[in-house]
């Protein structure tokens, strides 16, 4: 196995291992954060529905209209408070957060305040 596909089998069995106790109710949805190179992508999901509440990403046109770019903690910040904004509005306060697999730093971190500056508690 090369180093690379390695690396994705670690990521794919951490995030599967961190769903297992992250599974989203219609009180208390989860926060699912997608991160690649060039983008970041966050969604609010019902896990019990199999219904994603609202979504944001660095490709969205209002993101796009800023004219930032969307690999960095500044945008990922944007992106963050773009969802909590789209949650709160949908009537959505509390979520549990799902980083993914990923370390709770850099993108993700940043992604997390944005959501919180934005009205959200997790």
């Amino acid at each position: 196995m090369n180093k690379m596909k390695a690396k994705h089998q670690g990521l794919k069995h951490r995030h599967r291992r961190g769903k297992d106790q992250l599974r989203g109710t219609p009180d208390r949805p989860r926060l699912a954060v997608t991160r690649t190179n060039k983008h970041i992508y966050a969604q609010v999901i019902d896990d019990v529905d199999a219904h994603t509440i609202c979504a944001g990403s660095t490709l969205d046109p209002e993101f796009r209209a800023t004219g930032k770019i969307g690999s960095n903690k500044d945008a990922a910040k944007l992106v963050g408070k773009m969802v909590g904004e789209r949650a709160v509005a949908a009537g959505v306060k509390q979520v549990r957060f799902d980083r993914g697999g990923r370390i709770y730093h850099g993108r993700v971190q940043a992604l997390a305040e944005g959501a919180r500056e934005a009205g959200l508690e997790f």
